[in-house]
C-alpha cells in the first residue's frame, strides 16, 4: 500500500473551480444572512418578553407554572441562539477558506471533501470519513 506522501504525489488534490467556488460562498452567505436574521428575532422576541414582565400584561401574579413555562421557554430560545452563533462561527470560517483558496479540502487529513458533502453541508470541515470519527461512529 503507498505512503500518504507518495500517494499525494500520485493523486494531486484537486482544487475547485472559481465558478464552483462563486455559488458556494453565495449559498454560505445566504445561509449567514438567514442565521443573522433568526439569531436577530430570537434576541428581539426575548427583549419584549423580558419588557413585559415574561407577557404579563395583566398585572396580577401569574402561576408558578407559567413562570416556570416562561423560563423554560426564554432558555430554549437561548439555546437556538447559541446553536446558530456556532454554526455562523463555522460558516465565517468556511468563507475566509474560499478567500484562503483552501475551501474543500478537510482539515484533519488534508483530502479533498466530496462534493456531495459540500453541497449538502457548505460548511463543512472535514470529509465524511473524518468527521465520523470526530463523532465517535464506527
Amino acid at each position: 500500500m503507498p505512503r500518504k506522501g507518495i500517494l499525494n504525489k500520485i493523486m494531486p488534490k484537486k482544487k475547485i473551480n472559481q465558478k464552483t467556488l462563486a455559488q458556494y460562498k453565495k449559498s454560505l452567505v445566504v445561509i449567514k444572512e438567514d442565521i443573522l436574521n433568526a439569531i436577530k428575532k430570537i434576541s428581539d422576541n426575548t427583549a419584549v418578553e423580558q419588557a413585559n414582565g415574561s407577557g404579563d400584561v395583566s398585572g396580577h401574579a401569574l402561576h408558578m407554572a407559567d413562570v416556570a413555562t416562561d423560563m423554560y421557554d426564554r432558555e430554549f430560545s437561548l439555546g437556538l441562539a447559541s446553536n446558530d452563533r456556532e454554526l455562523l462561527h463555522k460558516v465565517d470560517e468556511a468563507l475566509v477558506r474560499i478567500e484562503d483558496n483552501t475551501y474543500g479540502t478537510c482539515l484533519s487529513c488534508d483530502k479533498p471533501i466530496a462534493v456531495a458533502r459540500l453541497k449538502a453541508v457548505p460548511y463543512a470541515e472535514n470529509c465524511l470519513a473524518c468527521q465520523e470519527k470526530i463523532d465517535g461512529r464506527p
